[in-house]
């Protein structure tokens, strides 16, 4: 097990099989020294255990937890890609989703979720630049779609 992985374990989290294509890609992709996973959603076990708008349906909090769960499921994708977390010389950025109702506007502090785990994961090299997007609506009705890129050391 890598030292990321230790990490994880020390935080409580394993990580997660690779989760299945919804459609026509991969779940990433490596290109010379970066890896860019495709959005991952918050499944556990192949299944979205929430569903709807942030701010209607779903809370900030709730989404905060799932974007976590996004970035979990980003990080495995990464794995597969290159075999060994402890690769990544650092994560360089992160695109979030957050399925939100019109009126809300809190899309940075859900996707801190994300952001955090990573920080926690991989200390210094978690750290990051980011967009936190508001959309109407991501696949299977998710609250929270994250992706990733990353930087690899051979």
């Amino acid at each position: 097990m890598s030292a990321v992985e230790d990490k994880l374990a020390e935080l409580g989290l394993t990580l997660p099989e690779v989760a299945a294509p919804l459609a026509s890609y991969v779940p990433s992709v490596r290109s010379g020294s970066y890896v860019y996973t495709s959005g991952q959603l918050p499944t556990v076990d192949g299944k979205l255990g929430v569903t709807g708008k942030v701010g209607a349906e779903v809370t900030p909090e709730e989404a905060k937890e799932l974007a976590r769960t996004c970035a979990l499921n980003a990080l495995a994708a990464v794995k597969s890609a290159v075999g060994d977390l402890d690769k990544v010389v650092r994560v360089v950025k992160v695109v979030g989703f957050v399925a939100s109702a019109p009126d809300f506007t809190g899309q940075p502090g859900v996707i801190n979720g994300a952001s955090e785990l990573l920080g926690q994961a991989l200390g210094e090299a978690g750290v990051h630049a980011r967009s936190a997007v508001g959309v109407a609506v991501l696949p299977l009705d998710a609250p929270v779609e994250v992706e990733i890129q990353v930087e690899i050391a051979d």
